[in-house]
């Protein structure tokens, strides 16, 4: 196992970039050693990646997908949480049902499913002039609507892990019901429920800006880090890492560790990139007190 970079930001997140298949990456990690994983594997949706065949038959696909499971059941703390994020093609619809409920049966507790919206219209307040928001890859078909959302699952070794969720909680529109709702305990802070628009950035030049066929946005990745709780001690994993944006999320949140695996050496390249350049966008925050750390490959 290759590793592309390993340093202690003065962010104090200490960050290991991997090159390598993650299964045998993750065996060198020790058991129970992992608080939070967040990844999206390959779909197996004939996206193009540019060093993995994402058109397996479906038996050997779930078998494939189980294999990385063990693998992070194995360094996943008991109380850790796991959260996959998985998209389907209105050619494939039930694909994300089928890795769950694989998942479901032999590795972990389905705790929680969220919704992932990636672009939404609705009514104005007068439910009137439609309001569009996000991005959406368009589909052109007589027989299938343009596909909007993805899935993050959240598994966990019970089913009975604490979140924390005020974390990425919300005000409440309705100000009378601080006062009406016991549990809000005078907080102006309700839970954001399991429907999370998070919106790509908009981007001009995609080889440039996003130079990955399915990342998902940092933000994306700091609900979950959040949202599972204790942050600044928070070892966090993703075994299918490609251009580094849980790393971004680790690294924006300050947790202590963050540690990440890729096949693609070109991608991971693009991830130490990105690292090193948040890092000195953090470092022109603290007046240059400290020597800033460097990335090299």
């Amino acid at each position: 196992m290759k590793g592309i970079l390993s340093a202690v930001t003065e962010s104090r997140t200490q960050v290991e970039i991997y090159h390598g298949d993650c299964v045998e990456g993750m065996a060198h990690l020790p058991e129970k050693s992992v608080d939070v994983v967040v990844t999206s594997p390959p779909y197996n949706l004939g996206i193009k990646y540019s060093r993995y065949c994402d058109d397996q038959a479906r038996e050997a696909y779930l078998a494939w997908c189980l294999s990385w499971g063990e693998a992070i059941k194995r360094v996943l703390k008991d109380e850790g949480s796991l959260f996959l994020n998985i998209g389907a093609s209105p050619s494939n619809p039930l694909l994300p049902h089928e890795l769950a409920r694989t998942f479901a049966e032999h590795l972990f507790a389905l705790q929680n499913t969220i919704h992932w919206i990636k672009a939404i219209t609705i009514d104005d307040e007068d439910g009137e002039l439609p309001i569009s928001r996000g991005h959406f890859k368009p589909i052109s078909s007589p027989r299938f609507l343009n596909d909007c959302h993805e899935y993050i699952f959240h598994f966990t070794k019970e089913g009975k892990t604490p979140i924390d969720r005020l974390a990425i909680g919300v005000p409440y529109a309705d100000k009378s019901n601080i006062a009406r709702w016991g549990h809000t305990e005078g907080r102006d802070r309700r839970c954001r429920g399991n429907t999370w628009f998070v919106p790509y950035k908009t981007i001009r030049d995609r080889n440039a800006e996003r130079p990955h066929p399915a990342s998902f946005p940092p933000e994306l990745v700091e609900n979950c880090i959040r949202l599972h709780g204790n942050v600044a001690e928070a070892t966090v994993l993703d075994p299918f890492l490609g251009i580094g944006n849980t790393v971004l999320a680790a690294q924006s949140l300050a947790a202590r560790r963050v540690i990440g695996f890729d096949i693609d050496e070109g991608y991971l390249k693009v991830a130490a990139d990105r690292a090193d350049s948040a890092v000195h966008g953090l470092d022109e925050m603290r007046s240059h007190r400290h020597k800033r750390p460097r990335f090299s490959l």
